[in-house]
């Protein structure tokens, strides 16, 4: 199957997003400050070779950055031995500048859960949270300063979106948490970085480029990557459908995750505001054109919300609409709705999603209710606000 190239531009404005029935929501300081420093991982390996090159070092010394960098977790370079001590400092300036600075470090679930607050180098907030269960570790992580998409029950999104983040921005935050979980920071013991969900802050599909270029990188063997399998990265969008279509095309083995909230286009329209843009059956043509070509079922999250999208006839809708595709592509998450401040929405009641996951059951869609960790630290799904404390 082939796909058209679709231009998503790098401002983080989704398609669509200064036209037309949608717009992005942006926060008053969007686009007002400039880039973040270059970083060894937002470098093309030639512009690495270059750079190394302005420093007078051969190019086996890339490699050698590459392995400490990948391989340990490592961005000291003062205490890089197999280095030219001469060479330390010039390199950690060139290569590693600090993208992002740890502010807090918030622990639920009895330290299985951690969220962390960072400040970036123009000031601006992100989140990300590393949850360990017995088997696996998963860090969600984050992809833009706050969101553009302005779903009305979600904290980032009430935020707007300021800017997208670089690659170098992205990918630390996997970096940070690695060494975490190697060097026993977390309960549990030393242990590894399983699993990456792009579920943080921000509309993956609006940042496109540096979310590709991180899930390469995250994904590649050592010394090119962190060899963190592709299948277990998921990339979340709310259903930008362009992205969705590009991503299909790019044949990595990705999970795919679409947030739907809600079976039909008036409720979505509501919930969704990106669905005035991409409606449902768009979204979800889509999202099944990747089941087709990755093999690689889709999971629909689902928020449960009390009384707007929980009842009986929501999911039987949903079930509709899911085997009109007529083959068992997709895993429904649904989520009791984490709470925000000031907000109408709520949870939906423990009978109305016990009855709601039977529905779907009974109609062979395959679903399972998610679990909402980190919910006393304001760090589940949609609880994301990046205040400092």
């Amino acid at each position: 199957m082939t796909t058209p190239e679709i231009d998503i531009p790098e401002t983080g404005i989704t398609p669509g997003g200064t036209s037309g029935a949608f717009r992005d929501v942006l926060s008053k300081d969007h686009a007002r400050r400039g880039k973040p420093p270059l970083h060894f991982v937002d470098m093309t390996p030639a512009q690495r070779i270059e750079k190394a090159a302005e420093l007078g070092l051969p190019k086996f010394r890339v490699k050698q950055l590459a392995n400490h960098y990948f391989g340990h977790f490592d961005v000291n370079a003062a205490e890089f031995s197999d280095f030219p001590a001469a060479k330390r400092d010039e390199a950690a300036v060139a290569f590693f500048p600090q993208l992002i600075t740890e502010v807090t470090r918030q622990v639920a679930d009895e330290g299985a859960t951690i969220k962390t607050l960072w400040k970036l180098f123009d000031g601006s907030l992100i989140e990300s949270v590393l949850m360990r269960y017995p088997t696996r570790t998963t860090l969600c992580i984050s992809s833009q300063v706050g969101c553009g998409m302005g779903c009305p029950f979600c904290a980032t999104g009430k935020l707007g979106l300021t800017r997208n983040m670089s690659t170098g921005e992205i990918v630390e935050q996997v970096r940070v948490a690695a060494k975490m979980m190697r060097d026993g920071e977390v309960a549990g013991g030393e242990g590894r970085l399983s699993n990456i969900v792009f579920m943080g802050m921000g509309e993956p599909m609006g940042n496109y480029n540096s979310v590709l270029s991180a899930v390469r990188q995250i994904s590649a063997m050592p010394p090119e990557g962190f060899g963190i399998s592709a299948r277990n990265i998921t990339v979340s969008t709310v259903g930008v459908v362009p992205g969705i279509k590009k991503l299909t095309a790019e044949g990595i083995p990705v999970r795919l995750a679409v947030s739907l909230h809600a079976p039909s286009d008036e409720l979505r329209d509501e919930l969704v505001p990106m669905n005035k843009r991409f409606n449902t059956t768009q979204v979800l043509d889509a999202a099944h054109d990747y089941w087709l070509a990755s093999k690689r079922r889709v999971s629909i999250e689902y928020a449960l919300m009390r009384g707007i999208n929980d009842q009986a006839e929501h999911a039987q809708l949903l079930a509709k609409r899911l085997n009109h595709y007529g083959d068992n592509w997709a895993h429904v998450n649904p989520i009791p709705l984490n709470p925000i401040e000031g907000s109408k929405w709520t949870a939906s009641k423990p009978e109305d999603e016990k009855q709601f996951l039977e529905i779907l059951h009974r109609a062979g869609i395959t679903a399972t209710l998610r679990d909402t960790r980190g919910q006393d630290i304001d760090g589940a799904c949609g609880q994301l606000a990046a205040k400092e404390r």
